[in-house]
């Protein structure tokens, strides 16, 4: 019998309730995918952007830098035209963070949508297992009341099996569903500290030009 075979009777042998458990497991991947799909499309658009923008801090052209920085789709580009359109009437570090602060914040709820929703997923496949084994059971000792008393241990044995089909099939949703979880967790996070990074250096860029003392005239 081939695995395919193996599978599909495994998936019968569980009962109705085996399919709102596939149902959520493929849910669970299909969020996942969007998510990993979004994350990497924002860090390579993000490491881009920054790229292009180093060698203008570094040389004090922020008029070239709003130019690019308004015309990119990226998040540290949203973070960073905040901080720029404050440098001309900034008086201190302070207001330039505040407001990229508050780009920030409007950044990341993005950055984190839907990926809780994995976690959840999990545990409702898990407690999905959990209740189609309890069914399964009950109805195993339903049937087994009506029967002839020598057939009650192998009619008993065989409908357990069925039964735990189900948490079985649970648990094996659930476990690549919080590891996924905590991946694209770890990976939100490090984009997070990506943008926090890269505004600190735009800051310190900005400090160290505006610290610069105005060359003497001849």
């Amino acid at each position: 019998m081939s695995l395919f075979s193996h599978i599909v009777v495994f998936f019968q042998g569980g009962g109705e309730m085996m399919y709102p458990i596939a149902v959520v497991f493929v849910a669970g991947l299909a969020i996942a995918a969007e998510r990993f799909i979004y994350l990497t499309t924002v860090q390579l658009r993000n490491r881009g952007l920054w790229n292009q923008l180093v060698p203008l801090l570094q040389r004090g052209d922020f008029r070239q830098a709003v130019q690019l920085t308004s015309k990119s789709p990226s998040a540290v580009g949203q973070i960073l035209s905040y901080g720029l359109a404050r440098i001309s009437t900034a008086r201190h570090r302070d207001d330039i963070e505040k407001a990229m602060e508050e780009s920030l914040m409007d950044v990341v709820p993005r950055l984190e949508k839907r990926t809780h929703y994995i976690a959840t997923l999990a545990n409702i496949s898990t407690l999905l297992g959990l209740l189609g084994t309890v069914i399964g059971l009950i109805n195993a000792f339903a049937a087994v009341a009506t029967v002839n008393p020598a057939e009650k241990a192998n009619l008993l044995s065989a409908s357990i099996s069925v039964a735990m089909n189900c948490t079985a099939f649970g648990l094996m949703s659930a476990v690549p569903l919080l590891l996924i979880h905590a991946w694209l967790q770890t990976k939100t996070t490090d984009t997070i500290d990506s943008l926090e990074m890269a505004s600190v250096k735009f800051l310190n860029a900005v400090t160290e030009r505006q610290a610069q003392p105005a060359p003497a005239a001849a």
